[in-house]
């Protein structure tokens, strides 16, 4: 077997770490080396990654290896698939963050891995690569570890010691779906690990009876993702196990990962929804779940037979299937009740509220506020402006539906 360069390793690992989503670094901890080290770290904002070709580089993104033990049917990197596989050693992994990081093609480190030989022994390594960086290099840049629930828990809280971010991968929205396609996972294991990281990050916020604060604990917090299209969960499931996740464990995000299945020609097929519309309009749902205050089970009103309209945004989509709610007086309704109005963001949102304190807001107001006006006009009513029949109109949906194209025959 002819033995891979560095730069033939980077090639096959850097797009295998395509599949790994959850690479933002919103929330870390600020650091610099102006005392001394090397590198720093923005508060937010890193969420690119290196790709082969050099677009885009913010994150060196990599697997430590692309070899794995586990057979999971979702994944390109399973023991099962025929792939090139390739692995760094820890050495290789510290030389190329530093070396990426001194070419100002970098601003930190996303690692993640298949699975090699043990969790335990896959985990130590990733360990050692992080601890390494801070502790011999002084690296003060961004890390953020794909971190392996099977590992042990000492492992798991070392890794919270030397990285910004941790993420546990949920892997599916539902348990029979995770021992099915993932046989060798269990979905108890995941939410253990889970469980573990938000205890470990809450017990160092809290400073001892003399005083002291522990040492930090994965500062920028976790975050999981998980695959949508891989089983038969529909989006109203999906943003119920999302909702959850929040809940139960504190995330800060939770990244969706579409996924096509070769379809079974045996058996009748399903409906066909574009994989990346469906992903794009979860992310959108989640939104609403996190900034908007809507419920998963008040955004599924706005589904037909459980999966979000691929036409028009979740938010919209509800606002047409709740009429009886609009049109909402913009001068007088609650904030959040403006959030529920199509065409406003949270910024507009918080615009009208000051605004309308000091004086009666009008239709042209909106726009320069910064308000989709084409969007919220059939939802709201202000002076100078009434939609009357418009609301309810049967036509209204077609307003924000994309028009229909003529498919190509040839």
């Amino acid at each position: 077997m002819t033995k891979l360069t560095l730069r033939e390793k980077l090639a096959i690992l850097s797009d295998a770490a395509k599949y790994d989503a959850s690479c933002a670094s919103s929330g870390g901890e600020k650091r610099d080396s102006r005392q001394g080290g090397i590198g720093s770290s923005g508060g937010s904002g890193i969420c690119h990654a290196y790709t082969p070709d050099g677009r885009c580089i913010s994150l060196l993104k990599i697997l430590m290896t692309n070899f794995c033990i586990f057979d999971c049917a979702y994944c390109i990197n399973r023991v099962s698939s025929n792939v090139e596989r390739a692995r760094f050693s820890v050495e290789e992994v510290v030389t190329l963050t530093l070396e990426f990081y001194r070419r100002n093609y970098i601003e930190g480190l996303f690692l993640s891995s298949g699975i090699i030989r043990s969790p335990d022994q896959t985990m130590a390594d990733m360990v050692r690569i992080a601890r390494t960086l801070r502790q011999v290099h002084g690296f003060k840049g961004y890390i953020h570890l794909k971190t392996i629930p099977d590992a042990q828990a000492e492992l798991i809280r070392e890794a919270g010691l030397w990285a910004d971010r941790l993420s546990i991968n949920v892997e599916l929205p539902k348990d029979a779906s995770v021992r099915k396609l993932a046989p060798e996972k269990r979905p108890e294991t995941i939410r253990a690990a889970m469980a573990q990281v938000r205890l470990e990050g809450e017990a160092a916020q809290d400073r001892t009876h003399t005083g002291r604060k522990p040492r930090r604990f994965a500062p920028a917090g976790q975050s999981t993702q998980m695959i949508v299209g891989a089983d038969g969960a529909d989006d109203t499931a999906i943003l119920a196990c999302a909702t959850r996740l929040y809940s139960g464990y504190n995330l800060r995000r939770v990244y969706y990962s579409a996924f096509s299945p070769i379809p079974d020609t045996s058996a009748a097929l399903p409906l066909i929804r574009p994989p990346l519309l469906r992903e794009h309009r979860l992310y959108q749902a989640d939104w609403l779940l996190r900034h908007y205050g809507f419920t998963a089970e008040e955004i599924a009103t706005g589904t037909e037979d459980g999966f979000l309209d691929l036409e028009v945004d979740p938010k919209t989509a509800w606002a047409l299937k709740n009429r009886g709610l609009f049109p909402v007086d913009v001068n007088v309704a609650p904030r959040d009740m403006l959030l529920r109005v199509p065409g406003f963001g949270v910024r507009v949102v918080d615009r009208i509220v000051a605004a309308r304190r000091h004086r009666a807001l009008r239709v042209e107001d909106l726009a320069r506020i910064g308000a989709l006006t084409r969007k919220a006009r059939p939802f709201v009513a202000l002076p100078g402006w009434s939609p009357g029949g418009l609301t309810d109109s049967r036509d209204l949906r077609a307003r924000f539906a994309p028009p229909a194209q003529q498919l190509q025959l040839l």
